[in-house]
């Protein structure tokens, strides 16, 4: 852990945050116990119109799974994010935010939780940014398997381990939604919390 490392935070399983950071600053993403993923936002904070873009992202990068070295794009095309460590190696930027609708049309639950979207809305409404402004997370963590043929999509379990980490340096100063994923399926049946530390 660097010298002036943060301190460390616990996300609660199927819960979210939203916190400001600062250009050059280091987020680093913990799953404290394994296969557990973490849905990530970040949005431009003196323009929130200006956000990460899966489809940006993936058009540059001309693949699906990013790692070290990658950068996340905005739907600008700027960079506001970057990939600097990552023990993992398996995230995914394909699915958006589980949410009440998910859980309704594909779990069937007739009192369905909030989701990942739900919690990100919550967290981000006191930094004025509603829910319609919501885009497809980065999906730290998230192991989204991708049929050659066909291109059928599989969320298999999470390859992260107890204390794996993915750390992400900002390139602007950013307003950024973070969560412990609350679909079971992307968490291999399972709910956990998920840290976080800035430096």
């Amino acid at each position: 852990m660097p010298p002036d490392a943060g301190p460390v935070v616990e996300i609660p399983p199927r819960s979210g945050t939203a916190f400001t950071l600062d250009r050059g600053q280091r987020l680093t993403v913990i799953d404290p116990q394994g296969e557990q993923v973490a849905d990530l936002l970040a949005f431009r904070r003196d323009d929130p119109d200006e956000v990460i873009s899966s489809g940006r992202t993936l058009d540059y990068a001309s693949r699906l799974f990013l790692s070290t070295g990658d950068p996340i794009y905005s739907n600008r095309s700027r960079v506001l994010l970057r990939i600097v460590e990552d023990t993992v190696g398996r995230h995914d930027f394909l699915l958006t935010p589980c949410s009440a609708d998910t859980f309704r049309i594909i779990y069937g639950d007739a009192e369905p939780h909030r989701g990942c979207f739900g919690n990100l809305a919550a967290a981000l409404a006191p930094y004025g940014i509603g829910p319609d402004r919501i885009p497809v997370a980065f999906n730290v963590f998230m192991n989204v398997r991708v049929d050659g043929d066909t291109g059928a999509l599989t969320v298999a379990p999470p390859l992260s381990r107890a204390g794996d980490h993915a750390t992400f340096l900002a390139e602007d100063d950013l307003i950024v939604g973070l969560t412990a994923c609350s679909a079971l399926q992307s968490n291999n049946g399972a709910f956990k919390p998920i840290r976080y530390r800035i430096d």
